[in-house]
This record gives C-alpha cells, structure tokens and sequence, in this order.
C-alpha cells in the first residue's frame, strides 16, 4: 500500500467512526429519554419525586438540543480538532495562553463526572479500541494517537459533557440520568469502533491484529509461553495490553503509561518501588560526595525474611539476648543469619560509640511512655512525644562527640533526621509515635554496623517501621465516633506494635535479625488481627475466604473433569454446562456441607446421571428410561443451581439448553458410553476431591478463570467491584501486587468516597478485600484493583512508604546544608 493510500483510508475510516457516533445519537437520546421517564413511576419521597420531575421536564425540552449540540461538536472536532479549552480540561495541562488562578468546585465536579463517563466507556470497548489504533498507527504512521484525538473516549465524554453544560442542563440531572448514559455512550462507542474495524478489515487492513508489540511479558510468563509451545498446549493468557487511560491519574499515584520493561527479561515494576530506589541511590551519591570514607554500597533488595525463623512473640521484653541466642545462631557468634545471606558484611563501629547508643536506649526506656496502657495516653502522649524528642536531639550531639569517624557523625545526622521526620507525621497517632520514637536508638545501631540500611529500601529495619506505619495511618478517622469494639480492635494494634518495640529493645546486639524476625511475626500478627481481632474486618475476611475457596474448588473441578470427559461422546451444551455451570455448584455445595456430605454426593451423581442422559440413545427402552429420570433429574440441576445462587432466568436459560441437547442425543449417530465406562466415571465423580491437584500454581489459566466474574459473590456487607477502569498497564499491576495488607486507601466507588483498610490478599494474590471502619467490605481482583489505581479512585493514604519519605526530607535538608553531615 503506497503512504497515499494509507491515508485516504485512515481519513475514511475516521468517517466511519464519526457517522457511526452521528448515528448512535438518535437511539441514545431516545433510551435516556424512556429512563427519564420510567423514573416518574418509581416510588420516592415527595422531593425525591419533585426533583425528578423538574429533572425529567428539563431534559424533555433540552434533550433534543443536547443531541444537536453533541452532533455539532463531534462534526467540528473531526474537521478542526479539539480546542486547547478542552486540552486543559482532558489532559490536566493549562494552554499556553492560560493564566494561573484557582480551580472552581465546579470545574472539579465536571472533570470528575466526563471521567467516570471515560471509565464506563473504555470498560466497554477496550479491545475494540485497541484493535482499531493498532490499525490506524498502521494507517497514518504514528506511535500512538494523539491525546486529544477523537477516537479516544475522554475526549467524546468530553464533548458530550460540555455540550449538556451549553444547553442549560445541569450536573443534577445528569446525575438523575447517569445510568443510562453511562449505559448508552459505553454502547454507542462500542458500536462506532466495532464498525470501524470491520470497514478497515473489509479494505484489508490488518485483518488479524497482532499485539506482540504492545505486550510487556515477565521473564517467567516468557517461560510459560516456551513451555506450553513446547507441551503443545495453549499459550497461557499474557499481561493486559497496555491501553492508555482515559484519564490522568490522580496525584502521587504512578502515570498511566507505566515503567518501561527493564532490560534482561527483568519484571516491570511499580513506579513507587523505582522511586524508592532512586531515593536510596540519590542518598548513595550525596553521601559519597559529602563524606569521606563513607562505605557506600549498591542498592541491594535482601531476601525477604522466610519461614522457620525462630519466633520471638513469646520472649519477655527485657530478656538478655541470651534468650534469643538460644532460639537460634547468634549474629555476634559469627553465624549465618537466616534467609538474609545475600546481606553485605557488617562494619565494625567504634565501642564508644557503640557504648553512648546503649547508654542513650536505656535512658529512653527508663521513661515513662505515654503509651496505650496509661490512663491518659491521648493526653500524655503528646507531651511524652515531645520530651522524646528533646532527649533525642540532646543524645545526638552526645553521640557526634563519640562518634570515630565522618561516616558514623553522618550517620547518626540522617538517622536524627528521619525520625524527625517520623516523629511529626500527624496522619499516625501520637500514642503509637511515642513507640516509633523509642526505635531510633535501635535503627541507630543497625545504621552504623550495616552501610546498606542507607542503600536498600527492603532493609528489614525500614520495612518494619513502613508496615506499622501504614497500618496506623487511618487510626485518627476508624477512632472518631468509633464503638468500643473498634477501639478495643485498635488498641491490640498498638499493643502489638508495643510488643515488637520492646523486643527490638531487648536484643540490642541482634541488630538486623531482630528486625527481621518481628517483621515476620509482624506481619503474622496482622493476617490473624484482620481475621479475628478486628471488628470491622473479620466478617468480610471469612466472606473473602470462602469466595476464593469457592473459586479454586471450581477451577479444580473444572480441570478433572475436561481430563474425565475429554474421550467421552458427550453434547457439547451437556459438556459446557458441567465445566462453567455445575462444577461451580460442586464447589459451593462441598465448601458449604462438606465433600463428603450427602448433599455433595447427590450432586455428583446428578452430573453422572446428565452425562449419561445425554449421549446417544438407540434403543426406545433407553429413551423411555431417560424420559422417567429426566424430572427428578432436572429438579437436583435446579436446586444445585439455587444453592450456587443462580437467578431464576439464568436456571431457565441452562435447563432450556440441556433439553435441547437431551433432544439431540435422542437422534445422535455417535456410539453410546458403556455400562462399565459409566461406572468408572461414576466412581471417578465420587472420589473427585482426591483427583484433584494440590497444587495448581503451574495451570496457566488458572488466574485468568480465579477472577471470572465474581459479581455472583455479592452478599450483605461485602460488595464486589465489577466494573470500573480501563484496561491496566503491567506497572499498575505491578503496583497492585505490592500493597500490603493494614495499609489505608481511598476509595471511590458506587457514589461514595470513604476511608478503606486493605484487609486481606489471596493465596494467589488475585483478590483483595478493602473494609470500611463501619465494617463492609468491598472485594477486588487483582486487575480490576489495578484498573482503579490507574484511575485515581483508589488512592493510597501514602504516596511513599514512610521511611522513604522521611529520607527524602532528610535530603532536601541536606542539599541546603550539606555540612549538617560532618558538624
């Protein structure tokens, strides 16, 4: 095709699209109309159902304007483009001619509304479109689309909005109608870029998209994709493609574009783990600039602690370290420490120095912390936070003249310094700062000794202050107007935390295996909080639970039985309904009664029965007896179905399907199943649970099928989030990996913007349950989660884990006043 010609049809099919919006418009107008109007036979309130009638004689009159007005603005888009009013309204960027002022409430609420508008619309359409700009970046040349090209949704959403403005309807009544436009613009530009792509495909243009080079695949699902070429299987579903979004994401959060891939094969990775590590490697360079001798290192990621370390939860604080030499190899005796071999050598500091930091630890101890077990810890705490700080400032010059050399005086500088920083963070309680404040000695000592805490942003020291952190960060909020259940929640938090201080303070020779060891228990400490402890999560956790073993069960039985009936002559509608429909059913009723309850066994029986009823039927003593089964058959389907909580019309919809393929079976030519086949499969069905595989980490699929649709899975107190967001990026993925179980968010969803708490991760990492502080829970898969950051409606309490902040303020001090280091 000569460049002539791919442009002439790239003009072409921009055409399409733009007719094919045209078009749309008269039904869209239409169905929103008709839901104006069912809304003023529903039941409401007498200013409910005033408000709606102003709301709907409004749109009887503007409506028509509206669709001219929307029709108007696309036809000059297509010709002229968007306006930079509209750039600043869809990309966050002001137009060159702009002048700095304050954003109006309302412009907020606009960009709010086109965005959600955007989100639906994408959620719709994200494979279309992302076929059709493969084939128009074919067409016209070019990387990518434009921002504010016409094909992209934001910029429609854009237009329709700010045509409703023009014609005098207001954000009420969008408000009033969002279901059905939210419900018609997803299907009008689904639509438009369906018909586009099969114009483009009839002019043969890329009849078969390839996306391989829009795909970021980690080394190990490269791997996966090798083997399952190499075992003749299909290749396992790889990462999204990554879509741009249709709108930006909200501050402190990753950009929607995503981080490169990195090179070798290496993982994406979030934006917030690179930022971590580029504070960690500015540090590196100041230090190395400012201070002789400092033992700089390379940024190094320890391994994370592993399982079978020696427990502390139940050593008494105040212990000798002996105590926890006899739990395990002593790092002073020279002996390996666990799961921590990759850790550099440590350095020798000076005794003195070594001498002043105990002396100043046992000082902070000896007094009295205003901490949850005193009378008054609200009213103490602060002023004990105070008096801890003064001390520390005091300790630090004490500890500067016993300091031996630059490197340990800057040490003991930045470490002042981050604490500092900690101390005053406000979002965390005073009465838990008041413990975070009684670590720095500790963190001081591991400092000296270990030159990678300055390098490493996963030294076990930081990550321990970072948990605890963040599961602190909502407690001023969860506390207010809270009953006396959640506090009592809350207070096990902080006693928790109490704990973990007091046994860092008690082993101050262990230094980095100390730390580790109580983020493990940390963090064991959290999974059975949230489960048990906490009043606001435990009942969504156990709902969680069982969804996921649900989910497995299903996918477990879905597995052994394609392997029993993959040389069975059974109907495929017989087949499809025991794979998606009834192995579901099997799993509900075993996690409800039990395996090996009789309800279970009826169950299975019934999927020997339907096998059975389904295949060829020669004989009319065969047909007569399927015909006798067949009722009480079709009743055990249906109760299994209503146990699974299949709606009415769906259990129709699948009994219709099954008697059209018993139907079939009465006339199939295929060979009957033998009696002696039927038994084998009847005890294979009985004994399903021990087939089944242990362990079905290996299943490529298996995370794709884990997050279905969960939306069957919504119960009082626990919503599921089933919609919402654009496809997301491998970084945003990546991101949504990382969070971590106490930390704080907010959420947008369902018309309400509140204070969630990440409550509970999945085995597989696939799902993830927030939880309000009155207690409901709301369910996210893993990509769906990931859609919502890249969205800006959910937002972390933290853009940065909290010892990175505090490092980062550290440096801005420093880049003033580099010679605070060596005073």
């Amino acid at each position: 095709m000569t460049a002539a010609r791919n442009q002439a049809l790239a003009t072409q099919a921009r055409r399409v699209y733009l007719e094919a919006l045209v078009r749309g418009m008269t039904p869209l107008v239409a169905a929103v109309g008709q839901g104006a109007s069912n809304l003023l036979v529903q039941g409401a309130p007498h200013a409910v159902m005033m408000a709606r009638r102003d709301a709907v004689q409004a749109w009887q009159k503007s409506g028509p304007n509206w669709q001219m007005a929307v029709v108007a603005a696309l036809r000059h888009a297509a010709v002229h483009g968007v306006s930079d009013n509209a750039r600043e309204h869809d990309t966050g960027t002001p137009a060159p001619t702009s002048k700095m002022s304050l954003v109006d409430d309302s412009t907020i609420e606009r960009e709010i509304t086109s965005s959600r508008l955007a989100l639906v619309m994408m959620d719709r359409a994200t494979w279309e479109f992302t076929d059709l700009r493969t084939r128009m970046q074919a067409l016209e040349g070019q990387d990518d689309l434009e921002p504010l090209d016409l094909l992209r949704a934001h910029v429609v959403a854009r237009l329709a909005l700010d045509a409703w403005n023009r014609v005098g309807l207001d954000a009420n009544i969008w408000q009033l109608l969002h279901h059905e436009l939210h419900e018609e613009f997803a299907q009008l530009i689904s639509e438009a870029y369906h018909e586009t792509n099969r114009w483009l495909i009839a002019q043969k243009v890329l009849p078969e998209v390839d996306l391989r080079p829009f795909i970021r695949r980690t080394a190990q699902t490269a791997r996966d994709i090798a083997a399952a070429a190499a075992a003749g299987a299909p290749a396992p579903a790889t990462p999204a493609v990554a879509a741009p979004a249709p709108v930006a994401p909200g501050p402190g959060l990753a950009p929607s574009s995503g981080a490169p891939p990195a090179g070798n094969g290496a993982p994406v990775r979030s934006k917030a783990s690179s930022q971590a590590d580029e504070v960690m490697a500015q540090l590196q360079r100041v230090l190395a600039r400012h201070v002789p001798g400092f033992p700089v290192t390379k940024s190094q990621v320890p391994a994370r602690p592993g399982a079978g370390r020696p427990s502390l939860a139940d050593v008494a604080p105040g212990a000798s370290s002996a105590a926890l030499a006899s739990a395990g190899p002593d790092s002073a005796s020279g002996a390996a420490r666990p799961a921590l071999a990759d850790a550099p050598p440590a350095v020798a500091a000076s005794p003195r120095l070594l001498g002043a930091i105990k002396h100043a630890q046992e000082s902070l101890q000896r007094r009295p912390t205003g901490g949850a077990e005193s009378s008054g810890a609200a009213a103490s705490a602060p002023r004990a936070l105070e008096e801890i700080g003064a001390r520390n400032q005091a300790f630090k010059q004490v500890l500067k003249q016993a300091a031996n050399n630059p490197a340990e005086r800057a040490t003991i500088e930045i470490v002042a310094m981050m604490f500092q920083s900690i101390l005053t963070e406000e979002r965390i309680p005073a009465t838990v700062r008041v413990w975070f404040a009684r670590l720095q000695m500790p963190v001081l000592r591991v400092a000296v000794s270990e030159p990678d805490f300055f390098a490493a942003a996963d030294h076990p020291a930081r990550r321990l202050i970072d948990r605890m952190g963040a599961c602190v960060m909502g407690f001023n909020t969860a506390q207010s107007g809270s009953p006396g259940s959640e506090r009592a929640s809350n207070d096990a938090l902080e006693r928790e935390i109490k704990r973990v201080v007091q046994v860092v303070e008690a082993y101050p020779d262990t230094g980095r295996r100390v730390f580790s060891t109580v983020l493990t228990e940390f963090e064991k400490f959290l999974d059975h909080y949230f489960e048990n402890e906490n009043q606001a999560s435990k009942r969504g956790v156990s709902l969680a639970q069982q969804v996921e073993q649900r989910e497995t069960l299903a996918i477990q039985y879905t597995i052994e039985l394609r392997k029993m009936l993959s040389e069975v002559p059974v109907q495929d509608g017989v087949r499809d309904f025991l794979f998606h429909v009834w192995a579901d059913v099997l799993a509900v009723t075993a996690v409800r009664a039990g395996a090996q309850a009789d309800v279970t066994k009826t169950m299975k029986r019934a999927a020997a029965d339907l096998i059975w009823s389904a295949s060829s039927k020669a004989s009319r003593e065969e047909r007569a007896e399927v015909i006798r089964r067949l009722p009480p058959l079709l009743k055990t389907l249906r109760d299994g179905m209503s146990h699974a909580g299949l709606p009415t019309d769906k259990q129709d919809e699948h009994v219709r399907q099954l008697n059209n393929a018993l139907a079939a079976a009465f006339t199939a030519k295929t060979a009957a199943i033998p009696r002696e086949r039927l038994d084998e499969l009847m005890d294979q069905l009985e004994t399903l649970e021990a087939m089944l595989p242990e362990d079905i980490e290996g299943d490529s699929h298996v995370d794709e099928m884990l997050v279905r649709d969960l939306s069957g899975h919504e119960s009082e107190g626990m919503e599921v989030v089933a919609e919402g967001g654009s496809a997301p990026t491998p970084a945003m993925v990546a991101w949504a990996r990382e969070l971590q179980v106490g930390g704080w968010f907010m959420l947008d969803y369902r018309g309400r913007n509140e204070q969630v708490q990440l409550a509970w991760r999945g085995l597989r990492k696939q799902l993830a349950l927030f939880v309000t502080p009155k207690g409901r829970g709301v369910l996210f898969s893993l990509n769906r989660m990931a859609a919502f950051l890249q969205a800006g409606l959910l937002l972390p309490a933290q853009d940065e884990a909290l010892t990175v902040q505090a490092t980062r303020k550290a440096l801005a001090k420093l880049d003033a006043d580099p010679d605070q280091l060596l005073k």
